[in-house]
């Protein structure tokens, strides 16, 4: 996904910099994998989830049908199409990025194709730059 890099931050909490991140589908901040003194500038990025989703607390059925980043004070929140997979686990299409999902158990089958909404704190979710 193509993000513009609004703001990079080092903070003593966080082992990796922070940075504020617009996207034509919203805003959030979350960890950096690039170097700190990134540039400020459009990057593509891969984003991924270090934490196991729960279906029914952390994941549940979007009420509108459209992908979205949004900030939701203590975590992010991402909505878009799930497609699961044979081993239990899922993909997030998060317009046109694959976001890999891990369950705590398998989300009910009837959710393979729906819009869901997955909330993940923010020290959960990571963006890593990458060259085309």
């Amino acid at each position: 996904m193509l993000v513009e890099v609004e703001k990079v931050r080092t903070f003593p909490w966080s082992p990796f910099p922070i940075a504020q991140i617009q996207t034509p589908i919203g805003r959030t901040a979350v960890p950096w994998h690039g170097p700190p003194d990134t540039p400020l500038g459009q990057y593509d990025v891969e984003w991924t989830i270090d934490t196991d989703v729960t279906w029914g607390l952390t994941a549940k059925p979007a009420a509108e049908s459209a992908p979205a980043i949004l900030a939701g004070g203590h975590c992010v929140i991402l909505r878009g199409r799930l497609r699961l997979t044979p081993d239990g686990a899922g993909v997030l299409d998060l317009s046109g990025s694959l976001i890999m999902l891990d369950f705590a158990e398998p989300p009910p089958p009837e959710t393979d194709g729906t819009w869901i909404q997955i909330y993940v704190p923010h020290g959960d979710v990571h963006l890593y730059p990458y060259e085309l």
